[in-house]
């Protein structure tokens, strides 16, 4: 009997095979050997400690591992077969002769994708492969269910986001994703707490509907009472800590958008904020090119990198302020609107729809998005942003037309979003009630409110501070070359199929 890691037999159904194995399983415990009352296993090693070293350093080390069972080649007396753990896959070799007739009897009645222990010691087999030849194999969980057979593996894609957990065993580069994932948090956390920020919880349940454009999730609390959000943003609460005294803060934080969902999007997400006192959105351009710079070296290993075929040097940063961006790729120039009809009349002959009111910084706003954003291929600092659209950050004082904030993007996509921040508590009362009122003007049904509390924290002071927030998501996906956010998210947000 030969048998590899196509998992399927042909003439069975998955139904059938699940049938034959939960049989088994009813064999086992009828036999008193039911393999899920095992609690723990004497494991000493996994696969990378005994094959990434060098072999003279552990030839015939006694070992003890366990993983799950992935291919199987029975040759009469003796078989080999490969172990799946965390770290990897390695070669077991069984032979009747060293781990006993009956235990040997019901080795080849396992199935593929069930989880084993071998205890051994390392050898070399005839091919140079590192190997552990057992001389004892146990049992350890049935697996009920057959894994998708070798050559096709899972390979739909919306089944691969709803079974995680088989993606994962059947696809291992998948895992290496969510590795260098968390491997991008460690250094940035590394990096912030270098730079002497301290990490802070902030609340995810919120009282009321702030103003901001973004659509948040409601739910109720049934203790007091009363409806609640989830948050859509951290800023308003690590600000009011900067207030309190700290100096440097930051939160990696889960958000919540009641939105639309593609490829770069997803209900839930994990984004960073970090506030400075003492800087300004400058302060926060030099944080955001030195540390992208340094994930790029540390994630991938150089500062150039592919993503979706195109090389992106993230070790150069152009800096553009959004008038200078529009002049470029749009061939208008800002400076040359006299009014606000001039600006609206630029839209209709570039064929940009604005509204009939739009102000001079609105419609540089649409024509930013019409004509520039799908240039920046190259890692691009976008700075200088009309009030119309930057309702917390601090205006120029040298032009109240625009504001002292930027955002950075690369492959044409938005990272992130920083300011120098407003800490004039009249006039971000006085945005505040603006943005509420055009929200309720837009949607009669909005419960939208001013957050007064936040006004209040600032009328006892903010110091001059940068604000930086950007999405660890959409960064995973540049640093892995994922295409879609599902693809980083070990369990993005899908519909059910019933």
């Amino acid at each position: 009997m030969n048998e590899s890691n196509v998992n399927q037999t042909p003439e069975l159904d998955i139904t059938e095979q699940a049938a034959i194995r939960r049989e088994k399983l009813a064999a086992l415990r009828e036999s008193g050997r039911d393999p899920f009352v095992i609690t723990k296993y004497p494991v000493t090693d996994d696969s990378a400690t005994v094959k990434n070293v060098p072999f003279e350093t552990v030839e015939g080390k006694k070992v003890v591992i366990a993983g799950r069972m992935v291919s199987r080649r029975i040759m009469g007396k003796a078989s080999f077969v490969h172990l799946q753990d965390g770290a990897g896959q390695i070669q077991c070799y069984v032979r009747r002769d060293d781990v006993g007739e009956e235990p040997y009897a019901d080795f080849k009645k396992w199935d593929i994708g069930d989880i084993i222990g071998v205890s051994g010691f390392v050898f070399k087999t005839q091919t140079g492969e590192t190997s552990v030849h057992a001389e004892s194999i146990t049992l350890l969980s049935k697996s009920l269910l057959p894994l998708p057979e070798k050559y096709h593996g899972l390979t739909n894609q919306d089944l691969r986001y709803r079974q995680r957990y088989v993606d994962l065993i059947v696809n291992p580069e998948v895992k290496d994703t969510f590795v260098k994932r968390s491997l991008i948090l460690r250094e940035i956390r590394a990096y912030l707490d270098g730079k002497g920020f301290l990490e802070v919880d902030t609340p995810i349940l919120t009282p009321f509907e702030i103003g901001a454009s973004a659509r948040p999730f409601k739910t109720h609390h049934n203790t007091l009472d009363m409806d609640m959000f989830l948050r859509i943003e951290t800023e308003l609460y690590l600000k009011r800590l900067i207030v309190g005294g700290f100096d440097k803060v930051y939160e990696v934080g889960r958000i919540f958008r009641n939105e639309g969902m593609d490829t770069k999007h997803n209900p839930e997400f994990t984004t960073i904020e970090l506030y400075q006192a003492y800087t300004d959105y400058k302060g926060m351009m030099d944080l955001v090119v030195e540390l992208y710079t340094m994930l790029a070296e540390k994630i991938c290993g150089s500062k150039v990198i592919t993503y979706q075929g195109k090389e992106i040097d993230m070790g150069h940063w152009e800096r553009l302020t959004m008038t200078e961006a529009v002049k470029k790729y749009a061939g208008v120039d800002y400076y040359d609107w006299k009014s606000d009809e001039d600006a609206r009349a630029s839209a209709v002959a570039l064929h940009v729809d604005v509204p009939a009111d739009a102000t001079k910084g609105a419609v540089l706003a649409e024509l930013f998005d019409a004509f520039v954003e799908e240039n920046l291929i190259q890692p691009t600092i976008i700075y200088d942003y009309p009030v119309e659209n930057s309702p917390l950050a601090k205006k120029k004082p040298e032009d109240p037309a625009f504001t002292e904030r930027f955002e950075y993007f690369i492959n044409a996509t938005e990272f992130g979003n920083a300011f120098s921040e407003l800490n004039d508590p009249i006039d971000q009362k006085e945005r505040f009630e603006r943005q509420v009122a055009a929200k309720r003007r837009e949607d009669p049904a909005t419960t939208a409110q001013v957050d007064y509390d936040y006004v209040t924290a600032l009328e006892y002071g903010l110091a001059p501070t940068g604000g930086l927030g950007f999405g660890i998501d959409r960064l995973v996906m540049l640093l892995t070359d994922s295409a879609s956010i599902r693809d980083v998210l070990l369990f993005p947000t899908m519909k059910p199929i019933d």
